[in-house]
């Protein structure tokens, strides 16, 4: 699949999620170079060619310096979620550069860019990278949702008649979203073979989602007689149509969690963002009402 990625200064990441690429040290010690840097950044449009391949045990530093990227400086083991998600291999893929130029200044050809996977949270009770994802999502519900939604999201993980999956896609800053929707599909197809089959993560009754998301630094002016708008960008724009058919959704901060080295700088144009996770619980039955959704905004 081909695809055009925007080809960026080392250093000048647009996004508040860029990945450890970011040479940035101190974002704060930036202002009297802010003008300098810009003038470096170069929009140069290149078009690279993405394959999705069969996730293999090589793909393990990719991986995990993917979910360093989400998770930050969380308790959950990534180590261990990485292990898990290479182990059920029948289930995802991680995207590749289909043919990487000789003269290419990249260290790494086999470089993982992104990857997609489901880890069924249900099946796999009493792993510990799963008991910290339950334990995190809970503790951070309990924090920043009402007490309804807390209990309401309690219930659902705790009901083993009806599994919940962690559906986990994520990649670097510069892949465009339209690789999303092959990738979508294809999880969808393995899914339904991994059901028929009796392998793991194939039956999921909920999707549970953890996505990067960002908003405005800057306090907003509410309209009169109005509170003001919390307005949430998707650093991975295909995942606000997974949030329109969240039955549980709330958002909570990393700010104090994320530092230069893996987040790069807090700004999208130039204006300032604050990062965080915003979480989702979406029945499996909605993911066809999604997958449209996909194919009418990402079909190229």
């Amino acid at each position: 699949m081909a695809s055009s990625a925007k080809r960026r200064a080392v250093g000048l990441g647009e996004n508040p999620e860029e990945s450890e690429n970011s040479s940035d040290e101190n974002p704060e010690d930036d202002d009297g170079s802010a003008e300098e840097d810009s003038d470096e950044e170069i929009n140069e449009v290149v078009m690279v060619d993405f394959e999705a391949h069969a996730i293999a045990p090589s793909d393990y530093n990719g991986i995990k310096k993917l979910l360093q990227q989400l998770f930050l400086k969380s308790c959950v083991d990534i180590s261990e979620m990485t292990d898990v998600i290479i182990q059920q291999n029948h289930l995802g893929s991680v995207i590749k550069q289909a043919e990487v130029p000789e003269d290419s200044d990249d260290d790494d050809p086999d470089e993982v860019f992104g990857f997609i996977s489901m880890l069924n949270l249900t099946e796999r009770k009493g792993v510990q990278c799963v008991e910290d994802v339950k334990e995190m999502i809970v503790d951070q519900c309990e924090k920043n949702a009402p007490h309804s939604v807390t209990e309401q999201l309690e219930k659902i993980l705790g009901d083993t008649s009806k599994p919940v999956g962690l559906l986990l896609s994520e990649r670097f800053i510069n892949v465009p979203p339209q690789i999303a929707l092959p990738l979508h599909k294809q999880l969808q197809e393995e899914m339904a073979e991994a059901q028929r089959t009796n392998k793991p993560s194939g039956m999921c009754h909920y999707c549970l989602m953890i996505s990067k998301t960002c908003k405005e630094a800057t306090k907003s002016i509410p309209a009169r007689g109005g509170a003001p708008k919390e307005e949430y960008m998707f650093v991975n724009a295909e995942e606000e149509f997974f949030h329109e058919q969240a039955i549980i959704k709330f958002h909570y901060s990393v700010q104090e969690d994320a530092d230069s080295c893996l987040s790069g700088r807090w700004s999208f144009d130039d204006v300032p963002m604050k990062p965080f996770r915003t979480v989702m619980v979406i029945p499996m039955d909605r993911m066809p009402t999604i997958m449209e959704k996909l194919k009418e905004y990402l079909t190229v």
